[in-house]
């Protein structure tokens, strides 16, 4: 793959400028119902990336896969009412971005006319979280195995519903683990023989009883 001195990937697995109108369609201004605020969440599911290493779970009775569109290079789940969805996915830094300039491509693209309300920058990884009309999103970018793997999660919701899907997210982020390839030694595999592949998780399985009463951010 050629290198070029545009900061834009060739392969951007959150790309919400592809995603967040097929998300925008299907959103609508709710209500949130008192019960949905004090949901427990004591059914779990999670996506294991054996390519890359990637683990995360979800609140298995808030979200559920779902087929991804094409193009998206990813897992996509969603809420049983279609109004709030979960993207996760893992990449190779194959244009060798900095985490700077990655982080000003989302701003400047997916982001761009957005409120900005929350957006820490650590060593590693850096959040991106606001507001597009009436819908809030948050997404954590991570640069794992020296800057080679770049992880991304993201939810987008209404913001209406910002209560349960705080929450979710709070309890997303504690069972988070980057990449750091297929035996945790950022041996990774070569990008051009997975390009039919993709990177947001090769397989699932439930686990039950994790506490949800975490804080966001």
């Amino acid at each position: 793959m050629s290198r070029t001195a545009s900061i834009a990937p060739t392969r951007t697995p959150i790309m919400l400028l592809r995603i967040v109108p097929l998300v925008v369609a299907a959103l609508a201004t709710v209500g949130q119902p008192a019960e949905a605020q004090k949901k427990r969440f004591d059914t779990w599911g999670s996506i294991i990336d054996k390519r890359y290493g990637f683990q995360i779970a979800y609140p298995a009775d808030v979200l559920m896969p779902i087929d991804s569109p094409a193009g998206f290079d990813g897992r996509i789940l969603q809420s049983a009412d279609g109004k709030a969805k979960l993207l996760v996915a893992t990449f190779q830094n194959d244009q060798n971005l900095t985490m700077e300039a990655y982080r000003q491509f989302l701003l400047d693209g997916n982001y761009a006319g957005t409120k900005i309300d929350y957006a820490p920058v650590k060593s590693r990884w850096f959040v991106l979280s606001g507001e597009r009309g009436n819908q809030t999103f948050y997404e954590r970018v991570t640069f794992s195995c020296g800057g080679q793997l770049i992880n991304s999660w993201a939810m987008i919701y209404p913001t209406t519903e910002k209560r349960l899907y705080d929450r979710v997210i709070e309890a997303v982020a504690k069972t988070y683990s980057p990449g750091a390839g297929p035996d945790g030694k950022c041996r990774l595999p070569d990008v051009a023989a997975n390009q039919d592949g993709g990177g947001g998780g090769s397989g699932e399985s439930g686990a039950a009883s994790r506490s949800g009463d975490a804080r966001r951010r």
